[in-house]
């Protein structure tokens, strides 16, 4: 058992903290829309089978519904503005700032009324995070490596995907999380293929023009980095505290960075660092803040069930 929990930290942290690099590889040859289209299509579809072979009911159409809601906003608003502009932005970076979700999610938290309320520490944690982006962002464009526009669209990505999270974290409900995960990717594969088609992808795509580098890409963060890493996160939510999988959010940009500057030599300048330290920081004092207060919460009121937070288990759905 203890090797099985191993192995199955070791696909969530490598493989979602790869799928960068796989994008990366994937974006040489293959146009950005279209790519996470095929990706969110097939990745969807294998899910879905999965949870209808295991059982699992046909969806209400309020979990549809929601499912489609949701899936715009994680896979168009967030993967599709990622691979956009991933075309100019390398991979370590725009993983760093994709670690923002769990700060736009607080902040949400913060402003929305109802539902979870962070603690004044974890609201705290906020602070350093964004002291990390906007150093990260001064710095990387006022060298003119990075346009301003692109860091914004990273922003606006990470702001989707924990808007997404934070309506589905309301409203999922009890409905299988691996079924509602193949909707969602279904409903944001069909969204992201009339995107790529008003954009005029497909005119323009060749299979001829496309390398075995950049199908190679594409596979490994179909199937890889949705289907068997998110297997893999689904089943460690049975096997250890939520708090304890979650580890994943500072986790994978660490391991972005490296593989970024390993197999394609992004450079990483100290202020870059820097600033990823700080958002890493934030995030892993925000989920041991949040640990801290439902360990407290769980000790003073011991007739509550204790349950697992939904937001982790949407904040990190088919990355």
């Amino acid at each position: 058992m203890h090797l099985a929990i191993a192995t199955a930290f070791a696909a969530i942290y490598l493989l979602w903290g790869s799928t960068y690099l796989a994008l990366a590889l994937a974006l040489q040859s293959l146009p950005p829309f279209t790519v996470m289209a095929a990706r969110c299509l097939i990745g969807g579809a294998i899910l879905y089978a999965a949870a209808r072979a295991a059982g699992t009911s046909a969806p209400p159409l309020k979990a549809v519904m929601l499912a489609a809601f949701c899936g715009v906003l994680f896979f168009v608003g967030c993967h599709g503005l990622l691979a956009y502009a991933q075309q100019r932005v390398h991979s370590g970076l725009a993983a760093i700032l994709l670690a923002t979700i769990p700060l736009w999610i607080t902040l949400l938290q913060v402003l929305v009324p109802g539902g979870e309320r962070p603690t004044w520490k974890t609201i705290a944690f906020l602070f350093p995070g964004v002291a990390g982006v906007a150093l990260i962002a001064s710095q990387e464009t006022s060298t003119g490596g990075v346009r301003a526009s692109d860091i914004v669209l990273l922003l606006v990505a990470s702001l989707s995907w924990a808007a997404g999270t934070f309506v589905s974290e309301r409203y999922s409900g009890s409905f299988s999380p691996l079924a509602l995960s193949g909707l969602e990717l279904l409903a944001g594969g069909i969204a992201l293929l009339a995107v790529g088609a008003t954009r005029g992808e497909f005119g323009g795509l060749h299979l001829s023009n496309v390398s075995a580098v950049s199908i190679a890409g594409w596979a490994y963060l179909t199937l890889m980095g949705t289907v068997v890493a998110f297997a893999a996160y689904i089943w460690l939510l049975k096997q250890v505290p939520a708090t304890l999988v979650a580890t994943y959010t500072f986790v994978n940009p660490i391991i972005a960075v490296l593989v970024g500057w390993i197999f394609l030599g992004e450079k990483l300048s100290f202020w870059m660092l820097a600033g990823a330290a700080l958002v890493i920081a934030s995030v892993a004092g925000m989920l041991l803040a949040r640990s801290k207060s439902q360990r407290k919460a769980k000790t003073s009121w011991p007739v509550q069930l204790a349950m697992v937070s939904s937001r982790d288990r949407q904040a990190s759905r088919a990355r």
